[in-house]
């Protein structure tokens, strides 16, 4: 049933234009295809970037926080206890009311506590800022790396600077090495990605991380073995030429060097929307869609690749118009708003609220004090008495 469903899958009216078959790609001493089995290879290749990664943020990037100024937020810890860590663990970790009274009584401590027990809990367990920076520094580096080594590989290629020739002699087109290598850096960079999941910084688009990475390596692995290799290799640069600016705006970020990263995400929005909704149609879309059927007729294959490739787009769309938004509200209030996929910590405001109400309990107010004197001190201002004297029960200015 396997085989079956295997001959079916790959019959070649699927995937090659009409009049050649699979016997048509056979490689010989001289001239090599790419084969579905070279894919294999980038799982080894992305456990070697895993570890090089670990290298590098111990090694560098770490270092290098320290001594640019990053500095980690030092968070109460939540105290010991038992019966609220196996809740924490095994249940929810943001506990509901009903939740956090029965906790309470199994605990003999007021709600409050225990919200806050949580409340700090759930900080302790969020990424800190030295984390993040590590993690920019990474990808700011393979995308650097990736986008240079891109244009290297592709500079003294004719197709990309005459789109007609990603067609000319497909599906025939030798594999070179330099692009099998270039193909296995960036397969096997996100094969990486989807390995360290679970340990990178989780964003609230945790999902759509997930479903962007398999898209992504499903594109890739697509392209290779249907030997779209010449119009995947564009695909890729274009998209490496955006990401090198955004992860410097994010180490500029998490060094508070405001006007830099303000400046940096400015240049990273330009260089995205003129990349992808500009270049990419043109080079990419209209290049498929047409300049394709210059050299064969329309089959399965033309239409699946140009559908993804659409998809592709649409998602470009969705991006831009969230980065159009953030450029407008930048300009509108003169900063950079605050990266919705972001998990902000929790505020230690809502422990000040609660030491607010335990004082009133107590009969006195947080933001004045009786003094020995007799008059009301504000805190950080001057005497009242200094300014005013209480006369028939009235404030009389001086």
């Amino acid at each position: 049933m396997a085989r079956s469903l295997y001959e079916w899958l790959w019959q070649h009216e699927f995937w090659l234009p009409p009049g050649i078959t699979w016997e048509d790609m056979q490689e010989s001493e001289d001239i090599h295809y790419p084969q579905p089995r070279d894919l294999l290879l980038s799982i080894p290749f992305a456990l070697i970037l895993v570890v090089i990664r670990c290298a590098f943020e111990r090694a560098i990037a770490l270092p290098l926080s320290t001594r640019l100024g990053v500095r980690d937020k030092q968070r109460p810890k939540a105290q010991p206890n038992p019966v609220l860590e196996t809740f924490y663990s095994m249940r929810c970790k943001n506990p509901e009311e009903g939740e956090l009274i029965s906790l309470s009584k199994q605990c003999d401590l007021p709600v409050r506590k225990v919200e806050r027990w949580f409340r700090r809990r759930r900080n302790m367990d969020r990424p800190s800022l030295s984390k993040k920076f590590c993690e920019a520094c990474w990808r700011f580096t393979f995308y650097i790396i990736s986008f240079f080594t891109g244009l290297a590989v592709l500079y003294d290629k004719p197709w990309l600077w005459d789109h007609r020739e990603c067609w000319t002699g497909y599906p025939q087109q030798p594999l070179q090495p330099s692009l099998f290598w270039y193909y296995m850096l960036e397969l096997s960079f996100y094969w990486s990605l989807v390995f360290t999941l679970p340990f990178d910084v989780k964003r609230k688009d945790f999902k759509e991380q997930i479903v962007h990475h398999a898209a992504t390596i499903f594109l890739i692995s697509f392209s290779y073995c249907a030997n779209y290799i010449r119009i995947g290799t564009l695909v890729m640069v274009i998209h490496d030429a955006s990401d090198c600016f955004l992860e410097p705006t994010k180490i500029f970020n998490y060094m508070k060097w405001k006007k830099t990263c303000d400046s940096l995400f400015m240049i990273f929005s330009a260089v995205f929307l003129i990349s992808r909704l500009v270049i990419y149609p043109y080079t990419v879309l209209y290049n498929t869609y047409y300049y394709s059927m210059e050299i064969f007729q329309p089959f399965f294959g033309y239409y699946f690749v140009n559908t993804l490739l659409i998809i592709l787009q649409l998602l470009h769309v969705f991006w831009s118009c969230l980065i159009i938004h953030m450029v407008y509200k930048f300009i509108q209030q003169g900063t950079m708003e605050k990266d919705m996929r972001s998990d902000t910590e929790e505020s230690d405001k809502d422990e000040e609220r609660d030491k607010i109400r335990e004082k009133e309990k107590n009969g006195t107010t947080y933001f004045s004090n009786v003094t020995s004197n007799g008059y009301i001190q504000r805190n950080g201002s001057e005497p009242l008495n200094s300014r005013a004297h209480l006369a028939n029960g009235h404030v009389k200015e001086r």
